[in-house]
């Protein structure tokens, strides 16, 4: 069965954007961008919020940009590839290689788990936190940079409690550490 994943940079006090809804320092090392490229490789399925869509969109013509460093245009190419889902509730319309969908449908995204296929990834807190809650995702890998924000936007809005399994961690050169764990829901029959 494919697996949903929520992965996000994150500060060490938990906030995915600063105070200012900026997300500047989480500018990935050369090192880390090349994790994230291979991670990649096993995605074939995006599921963006809104903001996240919006973000992302540069990665449509990254690869034609000259100024940009080769694993940035490694990544393009990787992502460009890959099915795009967009939620949101007040998008009208999205671009050309997108699809759109105004809500989360339990039953229509696990009848999309048990297709063949890659694993799936899920860009934006409130759409993660809406899968969470319905107990859509599989495991949550936070990119943990050594910062604290004091505020901003959190990686995990409020919500009910959750077990989690740590099944992975994995240092970088610029002291982020990676940590990957499953739902616990999802390790029930372990």
């Amino acid at each position: 069965m494919r697996k949903i994943i929520y992965a996000n940079n994150v500060s060490l006090d938990g906030f995915i954007e600063d105070q200012n809804g900026k997300i500047d320092w989480t500018a990935p090392s050369e090192a880390l961008h090349v994790h994230f490229n291979d991670r990649e490789k096993d995605i074939d399925t995006h599921l963006y919020g809104r903001k996240v869509y919006e973000i992302m969109k540069f990665w449509e013509h990254a690869d034609q940009d000259s100024s940009l460093p080769h694993y940035m245009h490694e990544y393009s190419r990787i992502w460009q590839q890959q099915k795009k889902i967009v939620f949101s509730t007040t998008l009208k319309s999205v671009d050309n290689g997108y699809e759109l969908k105004h809500s989360v449908d339990p039953e229509e995204i696990n009848a999309w788990k048990r297709t063949s296929g890659k694993n799936m990834f899920v860009g934006g807190a409130s759409l993660a936190a809406s899968f969470l809650k319905n107990r859509l995702l599989d495991e949550i890998h936070l990119y943990v940079i050594p910062i604290f924000l004091g505020g901003g936007k959190p990686m995990f809005p409020s919500g009910e409690e959750q077990q989690l399994k740590l099944i992975e961690t994995k240092k970088f050169p610029e002291n982020v550490v990676m940590l990957k764990y499953q739902l616990k829901f999802q390790t029930e029959a372990d």
